[in-house]
């Protein structure tokens, strides 16, 4: 659904209306069809190097699962691509000088503090590398990703709070706490309305009538009303 979200956005489609249509079929279902970040964990990427690296020791070629590594990786950069093309300036190198960008979920996924894997990690270097200013909330891994960061960002238990002048909003982590968060806050506290959502948590309609500038996976200039979830 990665590569899905990326080709409806060159050819102005909605995914969530393809993931509708994918999901009808109920050899597939609709369960695990939603586009994001990137996978992470403990097991899920450690398993996938496991099986390639079996069938490489029984000189077979499993192709499949290298492009599924692949496309994983890549796609833990779309959502800093977003931003760097979103705000960026036209220094190649720091594109993001000056610029804050506040950060809603650190761990790969909701109701856990686990952050092997997780895309947040790759996202955050590379806005750093960026030279942007990063803040942080996520409900249950502040202390973990501590220990990846150090003192490289700044954090904050308030997810409200890490908005003030910040330049955007990007959405990593789907927890529940984000999904139905204050809007009016959120235009508020930024400097420019702009979030970047990489979990569609949020309607086009609803973002348009608040005049937030609002990036999804998948579903930019296709004036689609309604959320993917």
């Amino acid at each position: 659904m990665n590569q899905i979200a990326g080709l409806c956005e060159l050819m102005g489609a909605d995914v969530a209306a393809v993931r509708e249509g994918i999901g009808s079929d109920s050899r597939i279902g609709y369960d695990f069809l939603f586009p994001g970040p990137g996978y992470g964990g403990s097991c899920f990427p450690k398993d996938v190097k496991a099986l390639i690296r079996t069938a490489e020791e029984s000189n077979y070629d499993f192709l499949l699962l290298k492009a599924v590594e692949e496309v994983n990786e890549r796609q833990k950069e779309v959502l800093a691509d977003k931003l760097i093309k979103a705000l960026g300036s036209a220094d190649k190198e720091k594109p993001l000088t000056g610029r804050t960008i506040a950060c809603w979920g650190l761990s790969f996924k909701p109701r856990t503090d686990d952050m092997r894997e997780a895309p947040s990690l790759t996202i955050i270097e590379r806005l750093l590398a960026a030279g942007a200013t990063v803040r942080a909330h996520d409900p249950e891994a502040l202390a973990e990703a501590k220990k990846h960061f150090g003192d490289r960002i700044q954090y904050s238990s308030n997810q409200y709070e890490i908005l003030d002048n910040a330049d955007a909003l990007t959405v990593i982590t789907d927890w529940h706490e984000y999904r139905n968060p204050d809007f009016d806050r959120i235009r508020q506290a930024l400097n420019k309305p702009l979030i970047v959502d990489g979990r569609n948590l949020y309607k086009l309609g609803r973002m348009q009538e608040l005049g937030i500038r609002y990036i999804p996976l998948g579903r930019a200039g296709n004036g689609i009303q309604e959320g993917a979830n």
